[in-house]
């Protein structure tokens, strides 16, 4: 019989004592599978496949709209919100830390450049009364 490829399974095992580990459980279905293809998202465009671009790109985006700035040119200002703006910039300031030295260079320069647009204008929205 062949195995079909299926993800990977998460079993829960907090608040079993040693019985559970000699007991064979029921196979669960796999709770996620991952897919390396872009996915449509509602609007039937295709989504990039999530990678470490992609995922500082969204948070820096995120960032952006939280300080005010509008992503798109016929979108209505909202009003920024620094403190949730502050938490992606030092999100972003970790992920710097904790990967340096692992990034390629176009990674490590978006996330350069990202932080720096962020902090520019944090402190520009800042320092306004």
């Amino acid at each position: 019989m062949a195995e079909e490829e299926r993800g990977f399974v998460i079993r829960d095992r907090r608040g079993r004592g040693a019985e559970s580990e000699t007991k064979p459980t029921e196979s669960a279905e796999p709770a996620s599978t991952l897919k390396s293809e872009t996915a449509p998202d509602p609007h039937g465009k295709a989504v990039p496949p999530m990678n470490f671009l992609t995922f500082v790109y969204s948070l820096g985006t995120s960032a952006l709209m939280l300080l005010g700035e509008n992503p798109n040119a016929g979108a209505s200002a909202t009003a920024p919100n620094l403190g949730h703006a502050q938490e992606i910039i030092d999100i972003l300031t970790m992920l710097e830390g904790k990967t340096k030295g692992n990034l390629n260079k176009d990674e490590e320069t978006i996330l350069e450049e990202m932080l720096y647009t962020l902090r520019i204008k944090y402190v520009e929205k800042a320092s306004k009364p």
